[in-house]
């Protein structure tokens, strides 16, 4: 008779193991590619799957210039059900290129309208900007008596040949920022004058946006340039850097959202985009950059000196865009000598 009992007792226990397991092979997996910082992947993930828990986000990540390539490349047979936190100039390629599915999200109408496709409905909608910003380790610079920067212009000083460290435009979103920057700034002639002088102190061209900073952070280099996330993070860390915005002006671009058209997984992905439009999405995203695409929610992030908004350099999307090809192509031309080369 105990024996029975015993017996219907783990009855209850083992149908809610089962129906447990139900539950979680019925979750839809969506596969998000990104160029998101591994740092906050997840706090982004948990956030929307405790929001959305018959929905389980896989992540393929890399770096903007590879994330692009890789999806261009994937173009005939797509592996993506969404893109999250990449370049608003890449998703306008892929736009170019039919494959980004428009959609509306709700509450599309609280974002600001400079933050979004001009389509209707759109194909991608922005979340927040990224710009550029130098790294100045003070112990080292000390060392070798090297003095702050103020502007891009004085990273020509031949005061310091081999002490700086880049992200190179190929490969990283925050490269091709600041070089696309720097040409709208300029004009073409005076910007590629520029990185020709730039190039003779440049140490390495890295493969990501976060490891000039990491670099100068760590003491490999004394100035790194890299983006206003990595360094406050950076500073924030106890690293010895000085955050450096250059005078004349910042290169940007937008980390945004689209769904991709041969999703099959549709209803899912539309979850997703309209999660990344929410309050608690931006409020995320305020702890990580100092300019979002929902008005009202951002502080000023506590170790970047200046107002990141008023110095954003004029940017034309659309002609950082399709310009993007020319622009690698001839900058790698004449730099990639002293690009870091991919793993193998």
């Amino acid at each position: 008779m105990l024996h029975r009992r015993l017996m219907w007792a783990a009855v209850p226990a083992a149908l809610f193991s089962l129906a447990f397991a139900a539950s979680a092979q019925g979750r839809t997996e969506l596969l998000v590619y990104t160029a998101l910082e591994a740092d906050q992947v997840q706090a982004y993930k948990a956030a929307f799957e405790k929001e959305n828990p018959a929905i389980e986000l896989k992540f393929v990540r890399d770096s903007t210039g590879i994330v692009t390539a890789k999806l261009l490349a994937e173009k005939a047979n797509p592996q993506a059900d969404v893109v999250w936190g990449l370049a608003a100039t890449s998703l306008m390629l892929l736009d170019k290129e039919g494959m980004l599915q428009p959609y509306a999200p709700k509450g599309l109408e609280a974002i600001k309208p400079t933050m979004r496709d001009t389509a209707n409905p759109p194909k991608w909608v922005g979340m927040d900007v990224w710009s550029s910003a130098i790294c100045f380790n003070i112990v080292e610079a000390t060392k070798k008596s090297l003095p702050k920067p103020t502007s891009w212009a004085d990273l020509t000083n031949p005061v310091y040949k081999g002490q700086i460290t880049m992200p190179n435009p190929a490969a990283s979103g925050t490269g091709y920022l600041m070089v696309s920057g720097w040409i709208q700034m300029m004009g073409e002639d005076k910007a590629w004058k520029y990185m020709d002088a730039l190039h003779q102190n440049i140490g390495v061209y890295s493969l990501s946006g976060s490891k000039p900073c990491r670099q100068a952070g760590a003491g490999e280099f004394a100035l790194g340039m890299s983006f206003e996330y990595r360094a406050n993070k950076t500073k924030r860390d106890g690293a010895p850097i000085d955050i450096v915005l250059p005078k004349e002006g910042l290169g940007w671009d937008m980390e945004a959202t689209g769904i991709m058209k041969a999703s099959k997984k549709q209803d899912a992905a539309k979850a997703l985009a309209d999660w990344a439009v929410t309050k608690q999405a931006n409020e995320l995203y305020a702890k990580n950059f100092a300019v979002l695409a929902l008005p009202g929610i951002q502080e000023k992030l506590e170790f970047v000196p200046g107002d990141v908004e008023k110095l954003l350099a004029k940017n034309d999307f659309n002609w950082a865009a399709a310009n993007r090809d020319r622009i690698l192509t001839e900058w790698s031309k004449r730099y990639d000598a002293k690009a870091e080369k991919k793993p193998m």
